[in-house]
């Protein structure tokens, strides 16, 4: 089951959808004995583990982050070898002032902005789909 590769396509039909609740980036050097359903994204890398987690259990476990972000998917199914399609949103975002983390899983690319500029980047990210 391959995604969508043709960018046109992409754009047009990608329908943001804002997944409700807060949500923070947090780092921990050892994941053994952390529960894995807390969190919605794992990455490792070489410093450590980062999560992606509802902000209020980031609260209950006592991890730090830094900043409260809103969770915005992509609703198209996008091949992972699309090619354009991060680039033309982060750019549309990025000209209005909106920074994002963007993660790409298999079926959808998933957008992270600050919690004040939800609104706004759906708002972008809705015209830049018409």
């Amino acid at each position: 089951m391959n995604g969508e590769k043709d960018l046109d396509k992409l754009l047009k039909s990608m329908k943001p959808k804002h997944n409700a609740g807060d949500y923070v980036f947090c780092t921990m050097k050892n994941a053994e004995n952390f529960d894995l359903t807390n969190i919605e994204m794992f990455f490792r890398e070489d410093e450590g583990f980062t999560v992606i987690l509802k902000k209020e259990i980031a609260d209950r476990l006592h991890l730090e982050y830094s900043v409260i972000m809103s969770w915005i998917t992509l609703t198209i199914h996008s091949s992972l070898e699309a090619v354009g399609l991060t680039a033309a949103f982060s750019k549309a975002l990025s000209e209005n002032g909106i920074s994002c983390n963007v993660v790409a899983a298999y079926y959808h690319d998933h957008i992270f902005v600050n919690k004040k500029d939800t609104e706004k980047a759906i708002d972008v990210l809705t015209k830049l789909s018409e």
